[in-house]
This record gives C-alpha cells, structure tokens and sequence, in this order.
C-alpha cells in the first residue's frame, strides 16, 4: 500500500511516500481503507520529536481519519463509513495510508450525509475543544467561557460547542473575523488587541473557564478576568514559560489545569466522538477553509502548517475516492 512515512525524526524533508506492507488486524482491530487524513499541529510534533511518543519505523504520520471498513470485524460492518482521530501516537502507526488497522474502541461511525472530507477536517480541533470545555474545564450552562483566538480551527469549535452548551461566550478575534465568531453563537467578541479592560466589561461578574487557543498565555490578565473558582485550561504553547500569579490565583480559588489530547483516554474519546457525531449530523461542525491536496503533498503540507502559511486553512490529504475505499 501506499503511504505517508518517516524513518527518522526530523525536518518536514524526512517524509517518505511510497510503498509498506499492508496492515493484518489482531484481535478487537478493524482493517479500514483511508478515504483522507487530515494535518494537524500535533502530526508536526511527532515527525519532529518535540512530542514524544513510542514509534515504530518505518511510522506512517496522521492522526485523524475516515474511511470504510474492509471487512466486517468487531461490530462493525463491511462498508461502514467510519472515523478515527487517535492514531499515530501511542505506538500506533498513522492515518496517511491507503489501509490502517484501527482498535475497535478507537473506531466510530460517522452519520449518514457528513462529507468525509470536511469531517476529517474537524475531527482534531472539534474533540480538543469538546474535552478542553467539559472534561478538563467542567463548563456548566449559564456560564461564561472566554475564547481566546476565537477564529481558528480549535477556537472557532470552542465557541460552537460552549454556545451550543448554554454558556455565555465571550471571544476575541481579529475584526476581520468577528462576524463569523459571532455566526458561531459568540455572546460577545472583542478584538484580540484590546486592553484586558475592555474584556472585563464583557465579562463583568468574571470569567468561569478561560482557554486561549494561542499559546501565549498571559496569565496575569487571565487570572484578574477569573471569577470565584474560575478555571483556566491550557492546551497549546508547548515552550510557553509565563509567570503564573500565584496570590490572586489562590484567592479566587481558581485553578490552572493543563490538558493535550494526547493523553485522553479511550473512554474520553468515545464521550467527546457522540458529542462531536452529534454536531456533526446537525451541521454545526464543518472547516471554515479546507484545502485537499494528495497524499503525496505530506511533507509540503507538514512545511506550510510549521511556516505559519495556513491561517486557519484545513488541509486534509486524499488517500483514495470515496468509490474507490472497501472496493479492494
């Protein structure tokens, strides 16, 4: 088969296309022909080695998929279409194949009329924003998130999910984009370079979950907008190093919690996948930019995401037509 691989760490340049072994499925796997892959930051992380991981190489990158199942397997029928978003890490081998094994637990089914290839489009950034909300940040109806970076893929999915919870949204973004943050179910949308006062006077009885899709994290203004026991969750900035206020913090009784997908659990995953499946048949989760190139563009598409040039943009790799998948 072919695939998207690397048989060291490093630059985008170590990935290789071409021809592994297909995969054999065990016990509890179901054998999938890939439809598409998505790029997501983390996919970058791991090629790189600043996130480590058990790998096998040769490693097929990718994370996210849909697909069809090949062969009727623990549960699942043959010709199902299907979706994963947690291979590639963990000792398991990636998405950016035309056929991957993946653990029945780990395997969902995607509802009826969802393009594939903007579902794999929001998979990754759609689950981070379900788990950030309400495992990690424990958000309630009738409270106020702060978003910031609300225009992007992981924010623009915050919004979404936290308005459509019940909580009061309060975002920043740049004015170019707050028309479409405000589309999303924002309460109220501030530009980003606005001083921390003018988000406070969006927010005047305090913030209850702040979470700043950036990775800038300044902690100072996040902790004064907290109200009483408000929570902060961290889930981007990898080499961020800020100053964390500590007297403020223990005196709203407050909190900072870190949260990276990475380490999910199953059952956090299969909780954040009914949620995201749900979205996703409603039509409230869908790319705001996709761009779908060919798996053999990985390594160019790995280059742009580290440079900065996607500003939002998906891109998702087609593997194979969708006529194409389980007629092997």
């Amino acid at each position: 088969m072919r695939a998207a691989y690397i048989e060291q760490l490093g630059s985008p340049e170590v990935i290789r296309i071409g021809e592994l072994s297909a995969p054999v499925p065990g016990a509890g796997e179901v054998l999938v022909d890939v439809v598409a892959t998505a790029v997501d930051p983390v996919d970058t992380l791991v090629r790189s080695g600043v996130f480590r991981t058990p790998l096998t190489f040769p490693f097929v990158v990718g994370r996210d998929l849909v697909g069809t199942v090949v062969e009727a397997a623990a549960g699942f029928a043959a010709g199902e279409t299907v979706w994963c978003n947690s291979l590639g890490h963990g000792g398991r081998q990636g998405a950016a194949a035309e056929r991957v094994v993946v653990a029945a637990n780990r395997l969902y089914r995607l509802p009826p009329g969802v393009p594939p290839l903007e579902a794999v489009a929001v998979l990754h950034p759609a689950a981070t924003a379900y788990l950030a909300l309400f495992n990690h940040g424990e958000l309630l109806p009738g409270e106020t998130v702060l978003v910031a970076g609300a225009a992007g893929n992981v924010g623009s999915a915050l919004v979404t999910l936290a308005a459509r919870a019940g909580a009061r949204v309060v975002a920043t973004a740049s004015p170019r984009d707050h028309e479409h943050v405000r589309a999303l179910g924002a309460d109220a949308v501030v530009d980003y370079r606005e001083p921390v006062e003018r988000l406070a006077e969006a927010a005047p009885d305090g913030v209850d979950l702040h979470i700043d899709t950036s990775g800038r994290h300044d902690l100072d203004a996040a902790v004064d907008l907290l109200a009483h026991r408000g929570r902060i969750v961290l889930l981007a900035g990898p080499g961020a190093r800020p100053v964390l206020p500590v007297g403020p913090l223990y005196m709203k009784d407050a909190s900072v919690r870190g949260f990276a997908i990475s380490r999910a659990t199953v059952a956090e995953l299969a909780e954040a996948a009914a949620a995201l499946n749900d979205a996703l048949a409603r039509g409230l989760l869908r790319p705001r930019a996709l761009e779908v190139l060919p798996l053999d563009a990985a390594a160019e598409a790995h280059r742009r995401l580290e440079a900065g040039e996607l500003h939002g943009r998906r891109v998702v790799l087609r593997v194979r037509d969708t006529t194409e998948a389980g007629a092997q």
